[in-house]
């Protein structure tokens, strides 16, 4: 038997959510190893995102059944009203099921999805949502120009053909080029053959620059678009998340990119902020007979298959 009258009924207004949901997934299993930093790469993602964004947003974070440590920060981030949603999942549902419920269940009109491992730059958001309005049947805006694989902007291509300004060039400059494959852990050399033998799209619609491409690692899209490609079915982790890509692609979408680096990549490690990456790309050049002999292949594969192994007995 009910006692009196629920205080809710009386409430005359409800918050309201902004225009914009941040959206951020995360998985760290545990501290050590590969994971022995990420915590910290979480925290610096986060200040990063919040600061300077350049427009209002709500934060919604899914944590991927990550361990004890990073749920606790997590939490009292929440408890601080410095994340306004917070989903702590049992167990680890790969990317597809992440995406499934973010993407679907975020508030916003617009959602700002991102890797936990990203680093962000003042105005990255209104950059990202200046495109997004000003281009017509936009899939995705990734804030950050780099050379994805031609295969996926196809559409975008053909559209600004018809319908904007549309340029072929070298217009990512060498330095951003490299900085952000470096954190790939691909070397300077490398990247020097890539850079000279492939071009940057650069397409200019109603007085605003950016460029063909966007990928799914970071990337700004209305609500609505992204419920068109629900659900994802990705029956691994990881290495499928192409899909949405090749989808948006397929589908006439445009994919496009800021003009300039508004968001890098910092991997598993601080190493970047540490200016880290191009020492360890030229330390490859001398590296010891101990540390060639590791990356010769039978034996990396080897190791790595044994590291593989000892992570799924622990986590799977």
């Amino acid at each position: 038997m009910r006692k009196g009258q629920n205080p809710a009924k009386f409430v005359k207004d409800v918050a309201r959510p902004e225009r914009i949901t941040a959206a951020l997934l995360n998985y760290i299993p545990f501290l050590s190893g590969f994971y022995a930093e990420t915590l910290d790469v979480l925290k610096v993602s986060l200040e990063s995102m919040r600061k300077d964004a350049g427009l209002p947003f709500d934060l919604l974070v899914f944590d991927n059944g990550s361990c004890k440590e990073v749920r606790d920060y997590l939490v009292n981030e929440k408890e601080e009203g410095r994340i306004q949603y917070l989903i702590l999942s049992e167990k680890n549902m790969g990317k597809g099921g992440a995406w499934n419920m973010m993407l679907a269940g975020a508030p916003g009109e617009i959602i700002a999805y991102t890797d936990a491992d990203v680093l962000f730059s003042p105005n990255w958001l209104k950059r990202s949502v200046e495109i997004l309005e000003t281009f017509p049947n936009v899939g995705m805006v990734t804030a950050r120009p780099f050379r994805t694989p031609p295969e996926f902007y196809e559409s975008t291509l053909q559209w600004a053909r018809d319908n904007a300004v549309l340029e072929e060039g070298q217009f990512i400059p060498w330095e951003t080029f490299l900085e952000f494959n470096l954190s790939l852990g691909q070397t300077e050399e490398e990247n020097k053959k890539v850079y000279a033998e492939t071009k940057d799209w650069k397409i200019v619609y109603k007085g605003v620059s950016a460029m063909a491409g966007a990928s799914h690692w970071q990337f700004t899209a209305y609500k609505s678009t992204l419920q068109r490609f629900l659900p994802f079915d990705m029956d691994k982790p990881m290495g499928q998340v192409r899909q949405l890509d090749k989808r948006m692609n397929d589908a006439g979408l445009l994919r496009l990119m800021v003009s300039d680096p508004l968001a890098m990549n910092m991997s598993n490690t601080l190493g970047y902020l540490r200016g880290e990456l191009k020492n360890a790309a030229k330390s490859k050049k001398g590296k010891g007979l101990a540390r060639r002999i590791l990356e010769t292949p039978p034996i990396k594969k080897a190791l790595l298959a044994v590291y593989n192994r000892i992570f799924s007995w622990y986590y799977s």
